[in-house]
């Protein structure tokens, strides 16, 4: 199932630099993993915000709810959450019968 995620990052402003920077590199490490695994098929920065837009191809709803709430992040994050379905449209998809 494909799901297009947008997340928008709101860390305090009086977070602890160690604690950020180490929330952050767990965040980049737990998000890489998940794109190496193909889960997360691509990150895509929001220009002028803190904030990305991803589209994640997994099993159901409840490995995508999984994911989400693992991201160290997650505690400061807002998001929005789009499921998708191919368009007939698309020339990736061939032609429609």
């Amino acid at each position: 199932m494909l799901f297009a995620v947008t997340m928008e990052v709101a860390l305090p402003q009086d977070m602890e630099p160690d604690l950020r920077a180490d929330t952050l590199a767990r965040e980049k490490a737990y998000s890489q993993d998940l794109q190496r695994a193909g889960e997360w098929v691509s990150i895509w920065r929001c220009v002028g915000q803190y904030s990305n837009l991803s589209i994640f191809d997994v099993r159901d709803n409840e490995r995508l709810h999984e994911i989400l709430w693992n991201l160290p992040l997650f505690p400061f994050m807002t998001i929005q959450v789009t499921p998708l379905a191919q368009h007939p449209s698309d020339i990736a998809a061939g032609e429609n019968p």
